[in-house]
Order: structure tokens, then sequence, then C-alpha cells
């Protein structure tokens, strides 16, 4: 297993009227950042806040190309990224205990923190696929060149981690520095990381190890 110390380039936030973040997504232009009461669509070069969605959004959030997806308590809501509307809604796997959230291969990929796991749902009903086994608190979930990623939370550090998702076996690790924690994560496809900082209300751009 590779391990080094993770590389942040850029940190923005916090953001007005947040005082945290929780989910983080990318649409390819914006990435998206889940605050409890708002979405915030966020230019990734400036950092300032281009649009928001009131909408509830108090963990993970995924991007399937055309609709955003949020978890909210114990759902997942499928919202229209132009008007804010909610157009479905499908049972969070964990029930009100779920993390982080990405989307992969037709699938939605859902943290669990507490449980240490990561499940494959079917976005149309919420029906779990298969589940991954981790060894610490599972926090943001990210697919990225065939790669999955997650961060992870103990109370006293974070790191992001490339795990396979056959059997789980971490195989690479990025560690943050002290104090700077991971909630929602993020790959942009183009070699970096968005970060959700939690309670801290930042957003933190990491580099993406390269193969």
């Amino acid at each position: 297993m590779n391990t080094a110390t993770a590389e942040v380039t850029r940190e923005f936030g916090p953001f007005a009227g947040a005082d945290a973040v929780h989910g983080v997504s990318f649409d390819g232009r914006h990435v998206w950042a889940a605050t409890g009461a708002a979405l915030l669509a966020i230019d990734p070069d400036t950092g300032k806040t281009m649009r928001s969605l009131p909408v509830p959004c108090d963990a993970g959030t995924a991007f399937d190309g055309t609709h955003l997806y949020q978890i909210a308590e114990a759902r997942i809501d499928r919202i229209d990224p132009q008007t804010g509307q909610v157009l479905g809604s499908i049972p969070a796997p964990g029930g009100g205990n779920d993390s982080g959230m990405a989307w992969a291969d037709g699938s939605l990929w859902v943290g669990q923190y507490r449980d240490r796991r990561i499940h494959q749902i079917d976005p149309d009903d919420g029906r779990v696929i298969r589940t991954i086994e981790s060894d610490r608190f599972v926090t943001g979930v990210t697919w990225v060149d065939g790669e999955l990623w997650h961060g992870t939370d103990d109370g006293e550090r974070s790191d992001i981690r490339r795990v396979d998702p056959a059997s789980g076996e971490v195989l690479e690790r990025l560690e943050m520095p002290e104090g700077q924690h991971v909630s929602g994560l993020e790959a942009d496809g183009a070699g970096l990381f968005y970060a959700g900082g939690g309670r801290s209300g930042k957003l933190r751009v990491v580099r993406r190890p390269r193969a």
C-alpha cells in the first residue's frame, strides 16, 4: 500500500450562510457543495458561489450527467440542477446514517459512516446491489478512471484512500494534514479531488496521484 501526505493546493470558504460542507459533487463546470439547507454551485477556479438551490442536503451529493442526487436524512432526492425541483426520491440504505455518495456505471455508491461500508444501490428503487467493507469510518465517496476512492475520519485524523472495489483492500492512502477533516469527496477527472471540510465550512482542493 502506498501512503503519502495529501497535497492540498487550494482552500475555498467558509461560504456565506453555511456552517458546514457535507456532500460534494462536480458537474464538469461547477463543484456542488451540500451545506445543510442549500446546495451551492461553486466556481472551481475562484471559489465564488454561482448559484444556490434551497433543498435539504445533510450528507452526500452525486451527479449522473443530468441530475443531482442528494441525501436528505433517510432519503435520496433526485434534483433538477437548473430549477432545484425534486423529481423523485428513494430510501437511503442507511436510513439516515448515510455519509458520502457517488455515481458510477448506472449506480449510486453510498457511504455508511459508522457502519464502515459502501453500498452500491439501484438509483430507481434504492435496492442494495452489493456492499464493500472498510476498516475506518467512511465519509465521502468518488469514482474516477475506474478507481474507487473514499474519505475517512476517526475524530482525530482523516485520509483519502483508494480501495479495491471487489475486496475493499486499501491500495493507496493520502493522509490529510492534522486538523483537516474530509466530509464529501469528488474527483474532477483531471487530476484533482474536491474535499468537503465538514464543520470548518471549507472546500479543499487536493491533488490526485497519477498512476
